[in-house]
């Protein structure tokens, strides 16, 4: 049995463009109608912060800066700060953005409605980063991830990595676009991108797995990242290192809602390597907590005990 470390290593997310999750259910989403919706809810929402919140219920501890402001980011605060999670706010000018999430009943579609977010002037990203930096410690990891606001300039996540490797700290990215791409030329220790996102990334049309794998093996092996974990949605996920390819297929499950879905898988797979377990154990729980969230209805995140079930059953 592998002894594993009495404290797990630290773990730091940063979400420089959070975003008030506002959730609902219509029968039918129609132009030019008023739409009569059932029950809503309002989550924080966000790459990093997703991904503290769900360290946080798989009983782990990280810290979540983030940047935050408005009407609607006071109320971001006071639910963030309900959950317990323990992070700090970088105060800024403009108001928190809001996503809409719209669950159609007759058909059983989602409509998601992502806004752009506030611009945030040079001071406001400047201090997020500092405060990022201020919150590494040697041999642990920090997670960027979501989408930058308007003012941000696109390298903020390559000069995190930069930072982070001098500190000794593993960067962990999971963005899209030229944000990706910068980060990416700086070189991290993990990325995760969607299908999608490789494609965009590398300029191809990739329809097959094994297209995906070969662009993420491009990836490690241009030195670009020293582990590639790919999500492809219902077909589970891709493992790639220098050495090694490992595909794992998510467990069955009844599809609720993906929202989440991927904060939630690189969540786990980043608690996990954090408590010393070993990249495939990880890539394991990071699947399970994929999955778990999918079986959740619209914003909500996955549970503990789902995510230890079925990590005992893809562990055989």
């Amino acid at each position: 049995m592998v002894e594993l470390p009495a404290r797990p290593a630290p773990i730091v997310t940063l979400t420089i463009n959070p975003a008030l999750d506002v959730s609902t259910t219509t029968e039918t989403v129609r132009p030019e109608h008023k739409m009569r919706c059932g029950p809503s809810r309002v989550d924080p929402g966000g790459g990093g912060v997703n991904v503290s919140r769900v360290i946080d219920r798989l009983g782990g501890h990280s810290t979540a800066i983030y940047a935050v402001g408005g009407p609607t980011g006071q109320a971001y605060r006071q639910l963030l700060e309900a959950e317990s999670i323990t992070a700090k706010a970088i105060a800024i000018v403009g108001s928190t953005r809001e996503n809409v999430t719209i669950d159609e009943t007759s058909t059983g579609q989602q409509f998601r409605f992502v806004l752009q977010g506030p611009e945030l002037t040079e001071a406001e990203w400047q201090r997020c980063l500092d405060a990022t930096e201020a919150a590494m410690q040697w041999g642990g990891y920090v997670v960027v991830s979501g989408s930058l606001a308007p003012g941000v300039p696109d390298d903020l996540y390559a000069r995190v990595a930069r930072r982070a490797r001098e500190l000794g700290v593993r960067c962990i990215v999971d963005a899209s676009g030229a944000a990706l791409a910068a980060a990416l030329d700086e070189g991290v220790y993990l990325v995760k991108p969607s299908g999608r996102e490789l494609g965009e990334l590398v300029g191809a049309e990739l329809t097959s797995i094994d297209d995906k794998t070969a662009a993420a093996q491009q990836l490690v092996a241009e030195g670009k990242a020293e582990v590639v974990a790919l999500t492809v949605g219902g077909e589970g996920a891709v493992l790639v290192t220098a050495d090694s390819v490992t595909k794992l297929a998510s467990p069955p499950i009844t599809v609720k809602s993906t929202v989440g879905a991927g904060d939630s898988f690189l969540a786990a797979l980043v608690l996990r390597l954090a408590q010393g377990h070993d990249l495939a154990a990880a890539f394991r729980a990071g699947v399970a907590a994929g999955a778990a969230t999918a079986t959740t209805e619209a914003t909500e995140l996955c549970h503990r005990a789902d995510v230890e079930r079925f990590e005992a059953l893809l562990a055989g």
